[in-house]
């Protein structure tokens, strides 16, 4: 890999020396503190605060989450946490909606997601063409309505042995609303500095009590619409109309709009409603909860731009060109009925939770060319379905054996069930017709086959796929001295499909070496089960890349599942489960009331990641699909365990709270994370690729996976209350990051840059408050350096930019509270 794809850190003692410049060293007055949140995440017996949490933890409050005047949870957890990062835009397919995340420098599909501690079902819709994160299929958090969350608690440690699979990067559990009366009505709307991009979202909370002994039901509303959004450039294809008979231009080419487009170079329409409700009632002996949420979703995104001087943009039905646009409609639930109670001593939890993701995927202003003029120009693509069924019983107890706290004991079982199912679209999406163009530059010829811009899912490529997962867990863990903690658990689960059995297991620890400050560590193994998509995942679709001579080539490609005989005759093998070893080792301060310190190093080796392969293609290539009954030149791909890597990083939170009496209060906030991920061992490439001069995983893909996220992001946070008004101030630096090429030449490498948010709140009333604010106000762009397709004007500003391409956003919200 070139020298700039190994740099190492450069901004870790300018962060420390940050944090200091904020008055770690000053002392406080009483009334100037930094609030102790008491935390359930990452310790299931006694609860403990964010200051005593042997394991680091993050909280995000709601509060924090509406001052963001995102509407999206990803893009919210973005610009809050320094650890997350989510790129503005992830590639094609599916992956432009449900965008791909990282924390720590892992991919969003490494992170387990909890809500009110139960486990969250994950999408449908797998990032097949996606460059981070790719083959992914994460938890949808924008599916979750914002107003039904009181807070957020990010783990970032691994916990596979506490929580199960997934969890080798940290946890992310969402903690609903437990208000028995009251409630609050949010309107926000905004638009980009650009005048397009407009945003609304309407939230609506309240409570009520169930019972006469604490039982409340809270219930939340949430409806969020993004229009799309642009940045390309105008086309400058010379000609973009086929000759005329005479073999004169066209004249349409000197006055056709040009901006009509490369809109497909920005953000799509998305509107989501979405509700839930959280309930608990206590009767004599058992306390009885449950709760839920549902969420509807409409997006519609131009994902191709086609020139009319395309050989399938039939003049006849558009002779101007035209734009294919991909509709998602989707619905996704999740219910939670559950039980606790005491038994011998023993606190008790039963649940049962089960969630499904069902995604219909539509293609809209195309056509299948190969049908003649008489295509249709809307068709069904397929159906993506999961299903995910868990049912949870877990004890817990403290027993006095003569140390300074009694050891917390707690144990449990868990059965989950998943389904994965991939349904046909409508056969004229997929069907080969005869036509051939009778007139014109390309009379004679026959159109490319399938559909403009999208490939729907045939008979042949449809899946249904299930399986059981069967686990228990042992978790103790005691105060050995007032200053020293001992953790330790270990899990055992079962799958009845090829990830088999896994044993993980943890040791924490945490001791007080003088009051207020204290040095804490982990050691750990995890692990991910590969998804039930990635297992059985087929589809025919075009993707592409940058060849050497910085030309964007398109290719047929077929996604081939993975225990198929043609992806065999390939190379292919069962995918196995991930498996990580997860090292860390943190301090922690609170030298006054009003001041928090901690930094925690980790090192995370991840053996057998899932990837996908290179592209594999060629007349052999073709030749072992034709064999297998498939259309004649077409390149190939499937997932395979195919890297070993090594993540280092350090994570640094600082808070410090001023009082300026009259002045009013501040609460001082910075966050600063570095990850470096390094690629330690590559899997053999098959013998049957190697002879065909391939590599099983490309350099793009390496590079794609080590240094496509900011190595390191800082971020600064000033929160004022004076009086009535809260003033909310946040500097982030995203740090470098590389879109890496199939060649050296074509790598791009964006900078660091810095954005600011700022959010202004009034209360004019006791119940009514009203904001202004924006988002990047001082519409800071990624470097313009991208490769600029020159038929649509696209890829100015790349496509990684984990603060978006399209500048800045103002907004305005109105909050009316009620008792």
């Amino acid at each position: 890999m070139p020298a700039h794809l190994t740099a190492r850190p450069t901004q870790l003692a300018l962060a420390i020396s940050l944090l200091a410049s904020t008055g770690f060293a000053a002392a406080a007055s009483d009334t100037a503190t930094v609030q102790d949140v008491v935390v359930t995440t990452g310790t299931r017996g006694e609860q403990r605060t964010v200051a005593d949490s042997p394991v680091p933890i993050d909280v995000v409050t709601n509060d924090q989450l509406t001052a963001t005047g995102k509407t999206g949870l990803k893009e919210i957890l973005n610009q809050l946490l320094p650890s997350f990062n989510l790129p503005g835009i992830n590639g094609g397919g599916t992956s432009w909606t449900v965008r791909a995340t990282t924390l720590r420098g892992l991919t969003g599909d490494e992170v387990l997601y909890l809500v009110n501690g139960k486990r969250r079902h994950n999408t449908a819709l797998i990032n097949n063409l996606a460059r981070i994160g790719n083959g992914g299929v994460p938890v949808d958090l924008d599916l979750i309505p914002v107003a039904a969350i009181d807070h957020i608690e990010v783990l970032r440690d691994g916990a596979a042995a506490q929580y199960g699979s997934d969890a080798i990067a940290g946890v992310i559990n969402i903690v609903l609303k437990k208000g028995e009366s009251g409630g609050a009505a949010e309107t926000t709307l905004g638009q980009n500095y650009a005048g397009d991009g407009k945003s609304g979202h309407q939230t609506l909370d309240w409570g009520t009590r169930l019972g006469q002994d604490g039982g409340f039901a809270h219930f939340a509303l949430d409806a969020k619409a993004n229009e799309p959004s642009t940045r390309a450039q105008l086309s400058t294809t010379p000609h973009p109309y086929n000759p005329l008979p005479n073999g004169q231009p066209d004249p349409r080419d000197q006055t056709v709009d040009r901006s009509m487009w490369g809109q497909s170079y920005g953000a799509g329409r998305d509107a989501v409603v979405s509700g839930s409700y959280n309930a608990e009632l206590p009767l004599q002996n058992v306390d009885l909860y449950s709760f839920a949420t549902l969420a509807q979703r409409n997006s519609r995104k131009n994902t191709g731009s086609f020139l009319p001087n395309n050989v399938n943009s039939l003049v006849e039905v558009y002779p101007d060109g035209f734009n294919a646009y991909r509709r998602i409609y989707e619905t996704d639930y999740q219910l939670a009925v559950g039980g606790r109670g005491d038994v011998a001593g023993w606190k008790w939890d039963l649940s049962t939770t089960y969630g499904e993701d069902h995604a219909r995927l539509d293609g809209e202003h195309t056509l299948n060319a190969t049908l003649g003029p008489g295509s249709p120009t809307s068709f069904n693509l397929a159906s993506q379905i999961y299903d995910q069924w868990t049912n949870n019983l877990d004890f817990t107890r403290g027993f006095d054996v003569g140390l300074a706290k009694p050891l917390d004991v707690s144990a449990g079982v868990e059965h989950r069930y998943e389904r994965y199912q991939i349904k046909p679209g409508n056969e004229l999406a997929y069907e080969i017709g005869d036509y051939v163009i009778p007139s014109g530059f390309y009379a004679g010829q026959h159109p490319q086959p399938g559909l403009a811009s999208y490939a729907a899912t045939s008979p042949a490529d449809a899946g249904d796929i299930n399986r059981n997962n069967l686990a228990a867990y042992l978790d103790v863990g005691a105060d050995i001295t007032r200053q020293w903690y001992v953790g330790a658990a270990a899990r055992f689960e079962h799958y009845d499909d090829s990830a088999g059995n896994t044993v993980a297991g943890k040791l924490t620890t945490r001791y007080q070496f003088l009051p207020g400050y204290a040095v804490r560590g982990t050691v750990s193994n995890g692990f991910k089960a590969p998804s039930l998509a990635q297992q059985i995942f087929a589809s025919s679709t075009f993707t592409g890349q940058v060849d050497a001579n910085g030309v964007w080539q398109t290719y047929p490609v077929k996604v081939l599942p993975v225990n198929s005989p043609e992806a065999q005759a390939l190379g292919a093998d069962p995918l196995k489960p991930e498996k990580s070893t997860n090292f860390s080792i943190g301090f922690t301060a609170e030298p006054t009331r009003a001041t928090r310190l901690t930094i925690d190093a980790y090192q995370i080796r991840i053996r057998d990641r899932i990837v996908q392969t290179s592209l594999l293609t060629g007349p052999v290539v073709s030749g072992i699909l034709v064999a297998n009954g498939f259309a004649p030149g077409q390149s190939a791909q499937y997932y395979t365990n195919g890297a070993d890597t090594k993540t280092n990083g350090v994570d640094v939170v600082g808070e410090y709270t001023s009082d300026f009496q009259q002045y009013g209060l501040v609460k001082w906030s910075a966050g600063y994370a570095w990850d470096k991920t390094e690629i330690t061992h590559l899997k053999d490439t098959p013998a049957v690729l190697q002879n065909l001069g391939y590599s099983l995983f490309n350099r793009q893909q390496q590079g794609d996976l080590t240094v496509g996220t900011p190595r390191d992001k800082l971020v600064f946070g000033a929160n004022w209350l004076y009086d009535r008004v809260t003033t909310d101030l946040r500097l982030t630096r995203y740090g470098q990051y590389t879109e890496t090429g199939t060649v050296a030449s074509n790598d791009r490498v964006y900078g660091a840059k810095w954005i600011t948010d700022l959010d202004i709140a009034f209360e004019a009333t006791k119940h009514v408050t009203v904001a202004v604010g924006a988002n990047n106000l001082f519409d800071v762009y990624p470097d313009k350096i991208g490769i600029v397709d020159a038929k649509t004007g696209s890829g100015a500003y790349g496509s990684f930019s984990p603060f978006g391409i399209t500048g800045g956003f103002y907004y305005a919200r109105l909050a009316y509270s009620f008792d």
